[in-house]
């Protein structure tokens, strides 16, 4: 699903983001991505949707050679890679139907449908009654909800997730990750960045641990490995 042959990442500053990585992740993989703050993990995540392009090397995502993209076709891979944020990103002034209908309604889908896939995502997520409430009305868990279901409402084959628990409390934090595990379990790859410990050392998801921008660790149900 992703491949990363010999990719770097140098930005102006200097900074080597991405030290000659080489990395394979299967179709329906859960995995972790852990290191300390400064490591390259945002780097890594960004580059997988396109928002950082590499230095040299080659990203292949669903089999689209990320590398030699065109701007213009960007928005279509990004239709298959659904993208959760730490801060939820949601549009303030749109309900929760209308933050998640949004996706659909950028690539033109019919409204009974768009109504039909909205509706199916927000029954999973837990927020069917809250579809006429803005963003500002819900918890920061609610709004992480509505975050996921944005994500998944055009079925990406993954689902990349940058600190999705940071700004939460330990239960929803839990409530998050049993979503996305239950997203895993249908056969979206997910993919997460995180400095919680506690998640990674009980879930034993593979571990892709950075480090100056290099791979340093690469385990199937692996441990967190840092201090707290």
């Amino acid at each position: 699903m992703i491949e990363m042959q010999d990719v770097t990442k140098k930005y102006p500053n200097g900074i080597m983001a991405a030290n000659g990585l080489n990395i394979l992740i299967n179709q329906g993989e859960f995995v972790f991505v852990v290191g300390p703050s400064g490591a390259g993990k945002t780097t890594f995540i960004k580059m997988i949707y396109r928002e950082e392009k590499p230095t040299t090397g080659k990203i292949i995502v669903n089999g689209v050679n990320l590398s030699s993209l065109k701007n213009r076709e960007i928005p279509h891979l990004r239709r298959n890679v659904g993208v959760v944020f730490q801060d939820f990103k949601l549009l303030p002034t749109l309900t929760v139907f209308e933050n998640v209908a949004f996706a659909l309604e950028v690539i033109e889908h019919h409204p009974k449908d768009i109504k039909k896939r909205v509706m199916e995502v927000l029954a999973l997520v837990g927020l069917k009654h809250k579809v006429r409430m803005l963003p500002s009305e819900l918890s920061g868990g609610e709004q992480q909800r509505v975050s996921i279901a944005r994500s998944i409402v055009n079925k990406p084959k993954v689902v990349i997730a940058d600190e999705p628990t940071g700004n939460l409390d330990p239960e929803t934090s839990w409530e998050i990750m049993s979503l996305l595990d239950e997203i895993n379990t249908q056969g979206t790859t997910v993919i997460m960045a995180t400095h919680n410990r506690e998640i990674v050392n009980t879930m034993k998801h593979r571990v892709i641990a950075i480090e100056n921008g290099r791979v340093v660790r690469d385990e199937q149900q692996g441990e967190y490995g840092y201090e707290s």
